[in-house]
């Protein structure tokens, strides 16, 4: 049936990917009779504190709109006064309304767009087109708002890549955090101590700061200086010499930016370099400067204290009955990684509350190689319960042991949308167990390898964020991680079938000094790099290998090893590729048939992956790149020249 909208009415965003509160964006037609896309004051989220408007159908004047109509037929338009109509997708024709459902949403990010949904079968919501075009982009050209206050998809110290269907995502830069961890569209902070003004900025605090690339980047807003006659070194070194600058943006023209950055847009077609300013860190990775104030410090207190033989005897003794109290601490003092519970908001659980929790560990969620997982329930308040994921590791052996506290340091220092969040656990007596978020969807195996196959939506979009996941875990954390079994299996669903990489108990650290670590044989049959068979060094690239495999299972919805078929499915999908008979890899499945040149990209992202040289693999970082459409993916060679198969024993 048909909708429409009157005059002075809008819709609202929710006000994240998972909280169905009003967020900050509307789409709403005036009482001019113009249809505006608007942000609102994020501290207020009053319909009435408009910050701006990034989106509008000029459908005013002489001959203002009256209604916005979405019909019976999937077309989405002004209706204005003397009944002409103005298509918010002037090239857009809808498929057919006797065939498909349709659909139009205002997400959260606050990209407006129309899907569609065969009536028949089971293909999914297909994107048909989106306004803003480019939301990354609005703060630049002729759409110019940059010079509004606030931001759009992305928050302060934020860089805004346009990724699938037209929508953002959010990245902070090197060195900046997110201010809240659990909100990737949000402001970025730096983790370090920013430079300031005043007496004390010399040439020596001017030496404990450095510029940091970051490559086809721009920054719209925050310019307070420009030289035309600048070349690039100058350019920099004019910002490490000034206590006001924050960055540059370099395109033949150098543009000097205060903080906090804003409008941040990184793209292939951006014709400017950013580079950003940030504090050195020394050898032991903390930050210059550090070393002396403690020094210093450190003088002025022995000076207080040889001064004053009372003041010593009073803290000798403090620290002596200190000391005391710290011997009789329960088990907890038995973790020892980097950090400690309360530092990582981790909660230490007794064994007993864990076995009211599971009833006694009764309903069995799944079995790894330490342990068996158990759903559980908890108390967060007296009146308020959640549902939780309890590993309980069945051996006390030394390897379970450091196993235990491998995962509770690795997984409490690390937050990121798709990996699984750690709770807590429980370290008392001979009992290890580890409490994570209840993901209620399960494995991505039971989601893939199911009939109806799932949608090819939905497939490209866990790929994309699985690929982020592990992203984060190589380059992104302080310590790189090494997951060592990526893997279907591993990889859960929460209630949006939004992709959550868990398991880290095979999880190999490694310091930023570090280039590569041996270790014993790990991973899953089917999923592991031909390194871990020759006393090779092991570095992330097996994670690279493990996820190409992985990649090519979401492509075809086929399992790696088919023992029923008789299968290896990376060498059949070489074979496949080379004969030009991509078509055979995902039979029957009309939404990616629909969607080749994608589904070629793809595998042959796959097949790169999957190369038996470590050298010859990407880096998770091109992976995602090229996974995005940011990089080009050329024809990669065979990865395993002594093992092919025919297209024909599919």
């Amino acid at each position: 049936m048909m909708q429409s909208i009157e005059v002075g009415r809008n819709i609202s965003s929710r006000l994240t990917e998972t909280s169905f509160r009003k967020g900050r964006f509307r789409l709403r037609l005036g009482n001019d009779g113009d249809l505006r896309l608007l942000t609102l004051n994020p501290e207020t989220l009053l319909d009435s504190d408009i910050y701006f408007a990034y989106y509008a159908s000029n459908t005013k004047n002489q001959n203002p709109g009256t209604q916005l109509v979405f019909n019976e037929s999937g077309y989405m338009y002004v209706l204005q006064r003397n009944n002409s109509r103005f298509y918010l997708k002037q090239d857009h024709v809808p498929v057919s309304s006797k065939d498909f459902y349709h659909r139009a949403v205002l997400h959260f990010d606050g990209v407006f767009a129309q899907y569609y949904h065969p009536k028949a079968g089971d293909g999914g919501w297909r994107w048909a087109w989106s306004q803003p075009e480019n939301i990354c982009a609005k703060g630049f050209g002729p759409d110019l708002v940059a010079n509004e206050v606030g931001n759009l998809a992305c928050g302060f110290n934020n860089i805004c890549v346009l990724g699938d269907n037209q929508r953002p995502r959010c990245e902070c830069p090197e060195r900046f955090v997110l201010n809240h961890p659990s909100n990737s569209y949000g402001d970025c902070k730096p983790d370090f101590e920013m430079q300031t003004c005043g007496p004390k900025n010399n040439q020596t605090d001017v030496n404990l700061y450095e510029l940091v690339a970051v490559e086809k980047t721009n920054w719209a807003s925050g310019d307070y200086k420009k030289y035309s006659n600048y070349d690039e070194e100058r350019c920099k070194a004019s910002c490490l010499n000034d206590c006001f600058c924050a960055a540059v943006v370099f395109n033949n023209i150098c543009w000097k930016k205060k903080f906090p950055l804003s409008y941040g847009h990184r793209s292939p077609t951006v014709g400017s370099d950013s580079f950003i300013k940030i504090r050195k860190l020394t050898s032991d990775g903390s930050n210059t400067g550090g070393k002396g104030k403690s020094r210093d410090w450190l003088i002025i207190t022995c000076s207080v204290l040889l001064g004053t033989s009372a003041l010593v005897n009073f803290i000798l003794l403090y620290l002596n009955r200190n000391k005391k109290k710290i011997t009789k601490k329960p088990s907890q003092g038995r973790y020892s990684g980097a950090a400690t519970a309360t530092d990582l908001n981790l909660r230490v659980f007794t064994y007993r509350e864990l076995v009211v929790a599971t009833g006694d560990f009764v309903e069995e969620l799944g079995r790894g190689a330490f342990g068996i997982v158990y759903k559980g329930v908890i108390k967060v308040s007296n009146d308020s319960e959640v549902t939780v994921a309890v590993k309980k590791l069945d051996r006390v052996a030394q390897e379970t042991e450091k196993e235990f506290k491998n995962e509770v340091k690795v997984i409490g220092q690390i937050h990121h949308r798709n990996l699984v969040k750690l709770i807590g656990f429980c370290d008392e007596g001979q009992s290890r167990l580890i409490v994570y978020e209840f993901l209620p969807h399960g494995t991505l195996a039971g989601f893939l390898f199911k009939r109806p196959r799932p949608s090819w939506e939905d497939r490209k979009r866990i790929a994309v964020e699985i690929a982020r996941g592990i992203l984060y875990l190589h380059e992104e954390c302080s310590e790189q991680i090494i997951h060592c079994d990526i893997k279907p299996q591993n990889i859960l669903l929460d209630e949006y079938y939004n992709p959550r990489i868990s398991d880290f108990g095979l999880a190999k650290l490694l310091m930023m000094n570090q280039t590569h670590t041996l270790t014993n044989i790990r991973g899953t049959k089917g999923y592991v790099a031909t390194e871990w068979f020759r006393n090779s060094p092991i570095t992330s690239k097996v994670d690279v290998y493990s996820y190409g495999v992985m990649l090519l299972e979401i492509v075809c919805c086929k399992k790696a090893v088919d023992l029923e078929d008789n299968v290896i499915l990376i060498d059949w999908a070489y074979d496949c590729f080379r004969q030009g008979r991509l078509k055979d890899l995902i039979k029957d499945d009309l939404e990616a048939i629909d969607n080749m040149d994608l589904v070629e990209r793809y595998v042959k992202i796959g097949i790169w992956c999957i190369q038996e040289e470590p050298g010859k693999r990407p880096n998770m970082r091109n992976v995602t790149q090229m996974l995005e459409g940011v990089a080009q993916v050329n024809d990669p060679p065979n990865p395993s020249p002594y093992s092919t198969v025919t297209c024909d024993e599919s």
